[in-house]
Parts: structure tokens; sequence; C-alpha cells
């Protein structure tokens, strides 16, 4: 028993614990922050500078390779680039981790998603996580911590991506490959899973966004993705205006519906009239308005959250018909857009919460946030 006590001291000595919490709710937010710092604003810079002819945001800074394999990269070229890096430090900040362990992280996430592939988000965020905790068990254990230290983070992140991220990111694309293949083939009734069970990691104190992005969550399946996070933000901000006025209207509405996961607690029925919203605008957005997320796959997991999911969703238009996959941008596009993201969850929470503030199973400042 003494050992065991004794390695569970270190263990707490260097805070390390194992649990769902930290590894479920805490690593999984981070890596959405590092995904957004990196890959979702290099796409909406790149997005910015193309529409609106910007120069500078169009210019190649730098072009690494030569010949056919020549890579060019603008400014959001090169934020996207880092997306495995961000990842990792964001998760090493969010495990509390020594300044060594954190710098050490950018070759590991690098390398991480490198070999991952399609699913390099999600292998940056399982090695990450290792590479991480065997740092902070060697750091500042030994005379020579300058170099034991990022020796130790760097060996084992790079050592287990070799291993494992190639595996990860298959699996990971293959997931979603089927989830989006699925929707497809069904898109009313995995229209309305897809909108449900993201629109509830969304609001949960999960990231939805880094679930997207881990398993490459694009086309119909990613529409009716951006659906049900529409509906958890839109839907709460308008339910919850006569409660938490404009403030929270632009809180939950264009920052996050996980605001009210407290409230929720508290009363789950609250939870159901924006559920029950994306229930109807998932299958809405995939077989009336054959909404395509076909951006950056962490945009169908942003919902309304500064507007990212739009920007997603028109990014994807761009980009299919420059490559001559869609003729043109067209106004029952734009109408689909407006009624899935904003018109459809605002009316059809509204209603759902009045008729079960009737019954009596929403009540007053059930739904207040303190802003």
């Amino acid at each position: 028993m003494s050992i065991i006590n004794s390695i569970k001291e270190f263990l707490r000595r260097k805070d390390i614990i194992f649990s769902g919490k930290r590894y479920g709710i805490d690593a999984l937010g981070a890596m959405a922050q590092g995904l957004f710092c990196t890959l979702l604003v290099g796409t909406i810079l790149n997005t910015i500078g193309q529409q609106f002819h910007i120069d500078f945001l169009n210019a190649i800074l730098v072009t690494i390779g030569k010949g056919e394999g020549a890579v060019s990269y603008t400014i959001g070229g090169l934020a996207s680039a880092m997306v495995g890096p961000g990842i990792a430090i964001a998760i090493g900040y969010a495990l509390n981790c020594p300044n060594m362990v954190l710098f050490s992280l950018i070759p590991v996430g690098f390398a991480a998603n490198a070999m991952g592939g399609a699913g390099g988000p999600l292998a940056v965020y399982v090695v990450a996580i290792v590479a991480t905790e065997c740092g902070k068990l060697v750091s500042k254990e030994t005379k020579i911590d300058l170099l034991v230290t990022p020796i130790t983070t760097i060996l084992v992140g790079i050592g287990l991506s070799w291993l494992i991220a190639a595996p990860i990111g298959k699996a990971a694309q293959a997931v979603g490959s089927a989830i989006m293949w699925a929707t497809e083939l069904q898109p009313f009734f995995m229209g309305i899973l897809v909108s449900v069970l993201v629109g509830i990691a969304l609001t949960l104190p999960i990231s939805s966004a880094a679930i997207c992005a881990a398993f490459g969550l694009t086309g119909l399946a990613g529409g009716a993705a951006v659906a049900g996070c529409c509906a958890q933000m839109v839907g709460f901000a308008v339910m919850s205006f006569r409660e938490n006025r404009w403030g929270g209207l632009v809180a939950q509405g264009v920052g996050t519906s996980m605001l009210q996961m407290p409230n929720i607690v508290k009363n789950p029925r609250i939870w159901i009239p924006p559920t029950l919203a994306s229930a109807i605008t998932g299958p809405i957005a995939t077989c009336l308005f054959h909404l395509q997320m076909n951006g950056a796959a962490v945009s169908s997991g942003m919902g309304t959250c500064g507007f990212v999911g739009q920007i997603g969703v028109y990014t994807g238009w761009v980009n299919d018909v420059a490559a001559g996959l869609k003729p043109g941008i067209t106004g029952f596009d734009w109408l689909g857009l407006i009624l899935v993201s904003f018109v459809l969850p605002a009316i059809l929470s509204w209603f759902f919460c009045e008729v079960l503030r009737k019954w009596g199973w929403i009540k007053e400042n059930d739904l207040s946030l303190e802003l």
C-alpha cells in the first residue's frame, strides 16, 4: 500500500489527474480553441482576402518546395498550417503543463497532425495528452531538466505519433465518411440524428467543433451539424430574451449556448425547445435546401459563434464554384442558410418554449443568466 500511496502522491504533486473532466472536457475544449486560432482563423482570412480582393491577405508570403510539389502560403495559409502545434499547445496549457513541456509540444503537434492525415486533429488530441503527461512526469526531476524534459516530451510525442497517428487518422476518416455516406443515403433521418447530437454537444461542456474536425464532418452531414448548432445557440438566445434581454441574446446567439448549462442542470426541460428545433431544421437543411458544409470541417460545429458556421458554408460555396462543382451561388442558397441558421431556430424554439411555459415545465427565471 505504501508504494501505491507514494505513486498517488507523486502524480498529485505532478498535477496528473486521470479524469473524464480533464481529458474529455478541459482538453477537448482547448483543442477547439487551438483549432479556432489556427485553421479556422486562417480560413476566414483567406475568404475575406479572396472575396474583398485584399492584396496583403492574398499575397504569397512563402513557398515551400520546388516544381509541381511546391506549396505557397498566404497569411491565412500559414495560420491554417499551424493547426497541429496550435492544438497541442492549447491542450498542454489546459493540462497545466510546465513551460518546457508546453514549448516542446510544438513539434509534437506538427508531427501528429502530419502523420494523422485527414484525421490529424484527433491524432494530435490523443498524442498531445500522452506527451504532456509524460513530460510532466520528468519535469524538474533532474539537474539537467533543460535537456530531459523537452527530449522526453518530443520523443514520446513523435514516437507515439509514428505508431498511432496514421491508424487514428484512418479510423476518424472512416467514421466521418460513414456518417456523411449515411446522411447522403438517408438525408431525412440522418439529418435529424446529426443535427440533434452535434447541437447537444455544442451546449454541453465539450467541443462540438473539435468533434466535427476530428471526424471531418463536411457535405450534407456538415450542413446538418450547422443546423443543430444554430438551433441551440439562436434557440436559447431567443427563448430566454425576456430574462436576459439584449446582453443574453448576443452572449448566447453569437457566443455560446453553453452558458445555459447550469440552468439545464437545475431544470433539464429547458433543453427541449432548442433540441426539438434542431430535429426539425436538420432534415430541412439536408432534404429541402441540400445545405452542405464544404468549408473547414471545424466550422460544422461552430453554429453562429462569431458566424463561423455561416462563413464556413459560404467558403465551401466559393470553393465549389472555383472548382466547377457548383455553377454559382443562388438566392435559394442564401435563403436556406438564413432560414436554417437564424429564422427557423428562433421561431421554433420560441414557440416550443411558450408551450412549455404554459404547461408549467419552464418557469420564470429558469433561463436567467448572471451577465
